[in-house]
């Protein structure tokens, strides 16, 4: 094996967010730019050397072109072998899965989950660590460094490795082995669930249902176990094959995106169950016969459903929820008297719960829910968390729903997302919010009073780890809340998202529409951040 070492130029834009480097398509097409990035991640890691490396990605375009240069890079850096997903496909929870399973060293996951793909638009790169999680801050600060100084980088002269072949091939000391990428996922799922009764449900037509995989990687997961295993028809499925740029589509599952689901389920003769997943998988929508479930209620629901499932039967440890999350699975916790942690956005705070033995269920308002079984959010576990729950409790999604706020009441909640705001803009929104916050408390906004106003602050239970500046907090004296974050998400600007939230312990004003039971918090929400008014835009992008 012939081994280079190339002279490179550092690039001062390789700063990872909450989920690894994402940028446009051609930035990473730049000479040099995806190999900085790969030199300096295995510059800033230790004891490597003959180690298992896992590879593999949403299937999105130059997901293939990436695979073959990384590689090359890994094997000049001395990896004894590389794990990849056939075509070089991996959901993000599989590969989550596979590292775990196989003691791999970590794993590089090319994806930029929910954003658009194809030649103009997004591709990302994440690194994971030995527990199947994203790298935590530790990591990633150490990344970004190495990326700023990086002047070199190993290359190794090889063929491009066939992909698309399932075995074992060596060359020279490297050993690459082509993996099914659903077999261990699948084998995983079916020691949660009970496949037996949702293949009895599904084949009795107590439950029908429908699932959007948005031409994105959970086509092919969705397909070996909801079809072959389950035995559901192949026309519950949309939009199962894998498209380089997702048919046009943004892979993001909610309303908005994930319009055809949403008028199938609204529609007359709409099936039992829906379901949608996102570019990479681990992003969930869940949908029932006319009714949406919000993330914060499904993970609510989930959590005080989770004895029901047989891989959670004997109880749960804890649960966690990003600090935006509504705080549904609170009261979910206090019932059920087990701790309940509110981290910052980002699953890598959940890792380190997770691992310590804290939590057994977590989730995010952004679509993401996952358990101690791999160490990402998880769309299709969701997916089938939830046909369990529909197949045991016989009921409906809206009676699943319905029952749990009569219970636990509800916490009406949306999220407004202005998207690919100019960053000086956003930035200067921040600011003023930060100006605004020491001036809030004990302020009267008709009904709503000021209870405090901050910044969110993490300190990890674990490690004893600071994370600051992890968004603006309002809250009010009647449990209400209003929430400010920038997202790190996006490769164009900077998208402002708002939550609002709103307790309703009476029953009789349960079926409320969100954005007419919070519109007064809405208007303080733009009195407060001044979004419309810096941008001149009208409406949020995206409602949620």
């Amino acid at each position: 094996m012939q081994i280079e070492t190339i002279t490179t130029t550092a690039y001062n834009d390789q700063n990872p967010g909450t989920s690894g480097l994402r940028k446009k398509v051609k930035v990473f097409q730049q000479p040099g730019y995806l190999e900085n990035f790969v030199q300096s991640i295995f510059d800033s890691l230790e004891d490597y050397t003959d180690k298992t490396l896992v590879l593999g990605g949403d299937g999105r375009y130059f997901n293939r072109v990436a695979i073959q240069i990384i590689i090359k890079i890994a094997a000049a850096n001395g990896f004894g072998e590389l794990i990849i997903g056939q075509g070089g496909l991996l959901s993000t929870p599989a590969a989550s899965h596979i590292i775990r399973k196989y003691q791999a060293f970590g794993g590089l996951i090319l994806s930029a989950s929910h954003n658009p793909g194809g030649p103009d638009e997004d591709f990302g790169i994440k690194y994971n660590v030995s527990n199947g999680g994203p790298a935590p801050e530790k990591y990633t600060a150490a990344f970004y460094q190495r990326s700023l100084a990086i002047d070199t980088y190993e290359y190794a002269h090889i063929a491009d490795v066939d992909l698309d072949s399932i075995g074992t091939q060596q060359i020279d000391n490297l050993k690459i082995t082509i993996i099914d990428p659903v077999s261990d996922y699948a084998e995983l799922m079916q020691s949660i669930f009970d496949f037996k009764l949702l293949k009895q449900s599904i084949s009795s037509g107590y439950i029908t249902l429908l699932f959007d995989a948005m031409s994105a990687i959970t086509g092919p997961y969705a397909k070996r176990i909801l079809v072959d295993m389950l035995g559901a028809s192949p026309e519950s499925l949309i939009n199962a094959e894998p498209l380089e740029d997702f048919g046009g589509h943004h892979p993001d599952p909610n309303l908005a995106h994930a319009h055809e689901l949403a008028e199938r389920m609204f529609s007359p003769d709409a099936p039992t169950f829906g379901a949608a997943s996102d570019g990479d998988g681990d992003r969930n929508m869940i949908t029932g016969s006319q009714i949406f479930v919000t993330p914060s209620d499904s993970l609510a629901i989930m959590a005080a459903n989770a004895h029901l499932i047989p891989a959670y039967a004997q109880g749960l440890s804890g649960v966690a929820r990003s600090m935006p999350t509504s705080q549904a699975v609170d009261r979910v916790a206090a019932s059920y008297n087990i701790p309940c942690y509110e981290t910052p956005t980002g699953w890598k705070f959940f890792g380190n719960l997770l691992d310590a033995g804290k939590i057994t269920l977590c989730g995010e308002e952004s679509f993401g829910t996952g358990s101690n079984h791999v160490r990402e959010k998880d769309g299709l576990w969701a997916v089938l968390f939830w046909l369990n729950l529909v197949a045991v409790k016989r009921q409906s999604v809206a009676d699943i729903v319905h029952e749990h706020w009569q219970k636990f009441g509800r916490d009406i909640y949306c999220r407004h997302d202005y998207e690919a705001v100019e960053t000086p803009i956003a930035n200067a929104i921040v600011t003023h919010l930060r100006d605004l916050l020491p001036t809030l408390p004990c302020q009267v906004f008709g009904e709503y009073i000021v209870k405090y106003a901050d910044e969110f602050s993490y300190e990890d239970s674990v490690d004893g780890s600071i994370s600051s500046q992890q968004g603006i907090r309002i809250g009010f004296e009647n449990g209400s809340r209003i929430v400010f974050r920038l997202s790190g998400t996006g490769t164009v600007g900077a998208t402002l998202r708002i939550y609002i939230e709103r307790f309703e312990s009476d029953a009789a004003r349960h079926q409320q529409d969100a954005q007419v039971a919070l519109a007064e918090l809405i208007d303080l929400a733009e009195q407060f951040c001044e979004v419309k008014k810096r941008t001149g835009r009208t409406e949020p992008d995206v409602m949620t």
